[in-house]
């Protein structure tokens, strides 16, 4: 009996732990929209995605939503030494790879829930009724439900477009140290989030 639940825990992990990889991830249909939204946190893998987009028309410009500076970077501005930061080189790579109108969030947002609330009104405010949000595959099922949230009662609507070239790897992504620390993290992180926001 002992042997026989052995072999059953492990046959059914693998199925278990893929299930629970896809659970994070979104990735929704990509239509010609106004606008293209990078997250800071997205990085290359976001670049990469924004630009290959651009080229196939979806959209003619790529907007990058910064963080708040970190109190380090708040020093080096104070000192007035001049430093690219993430945005900064997030903004240089996608030039890099041909984008030709790049625009910078002004307000940063600091978190997922402060980028759903932010999202919105800089959208109303220029007029845009559609945006493509690049987002990292094991982050894009919680920016899609905080986005329905904010977005809830508003005409403009966003497609998440999940990375990709991330490493994060929905069907192996337990194999790796850093795959597994993603994983757990976001999984907590998706399940406080729907414990909070139940119907979203």
């Amino acid at each position: 009996m002992v042997i026989v639940l052995i072999v059953a825990a492990a046959t059914m992990r693998r199925p278990v732990l893929r299930a629970a990889g896809h659970a994070l991830v979104v990735d929704e249909p990509i239509a010609p929209t106004d606008v293209i939204v990078v997250p800071q946190w997205a990085g290359e893998a976001g670049a990469i995605d924004a630009a290959d987009l651009v080229r196939a028309r979806i959209a003619a410009r790529v907007a990058v939503l910064s963080r708040p500076p970190t109190p380090a970077e708040q020093e080096l501005i104070r000192r007035g030494i001049g430093y690219v930061d993430e945005t900064g080189s997030l903004v240089r790579l996608l030039r890099a790879l041909g984008v030709p109108a790049i625009e910078v969030i002004p307000n940063a947002a600091a978190g997922t829930e402060a980028e759903g609330d932010l999202l919105p009104s800089w959208c109303e405010e220029r007029n845009f009724q559609s945006v493509v949000v690049i987002s990292t595959p094991d982050h894009s099922r919680r920016v899609r439900r905080a986005l329905r949230r904010s977005l809830s009662g508003r005409s403009t609507r966003v497609a998440i477009r999940a990375a990709r070239y991330s490493p994060f790897d929905p069907d192996h992504w337990w194999e790796t140290h850093d795959g597994l620390r993603l994983g757990i993290v976001e999984l907590e992180k998706l399940l406080l989030d729907v414990a909070r926001h139940p119907i979203s």
